[in-house]
């Protein structure tokens, strides 16, 4: 495993990390460009309201605004969970050389897990894929999120049931 490739893993674990600050599910991802990153983002869908705002659309937007083009040419996207099927199309679009993931995601990842849009036939562009750059880290972080949220929802709904005597 590149050392490199663990380096920018780790800014977008910090990534996550901001995410579940805000009680959103954790996943981070930086956009690097000639070993520079140039966008950075988290995900901002509870927050804003808007299902769009995964972390992989916030560090493309963010990019492409840095370099000034929509076409993120010779960029490697790190990010801590395969994208899904809307994230997967938004890294053929704006190009992306390069993707670089955390944990396989086998419910909704499209870079491989249940669909693979990074080197679909007949999409224009194909995408690079390295899957299960500190993969651990990465799924454990998602883990222990899921595992608090259901306890928490379960410890409401039994308050719920002693409020109403069931």
């Amino acid at each position: 495993m590149s050392n490199e490739h663990e380096f920018f893993m780790q800014e977008a674990m910090a990534e996550a990390e901001i995410a579940l600050s805000l009680n959103e599910v954790p996943v981070g991802a930086v956009v690097v460009i000639n070993n520079e990153i140039v966008g950075r983002g988290h995900n901002q869908t509870i927050t804003h309201c808007d299902p769009s705002l995964h972390a992989e659309v916030v560090a493309i937007r963010d990019a492409a605004k840095h370099v000034k083009n929509y076409r993120l040419l010779d960029a490697s996207l790190y990010v801590t969970l395969e994208p899904c099927c809307m994230c997967a199309g938004l890294l053929v679009h704006s190009r992306i050389k390069t993707l670089v993931f955390g944990a396989y995601d086998y419910k909704a990842g499209a870079i491989g897990s249940i669909m693979n849009l990074a080197q679909h036939e007949k999409l224009n562009h194909k995408i690079d894929v390295i899957g299960g750059v500190l993969e651990t880290q990465c799924s454990e972080n998602l883990s222990a999120f899921f595992k608090e949220r259901r306890a928490l929802k379960k410890a409401m709904k039994a308050k719920h049931n002693i409020a109403n005597g069931l």
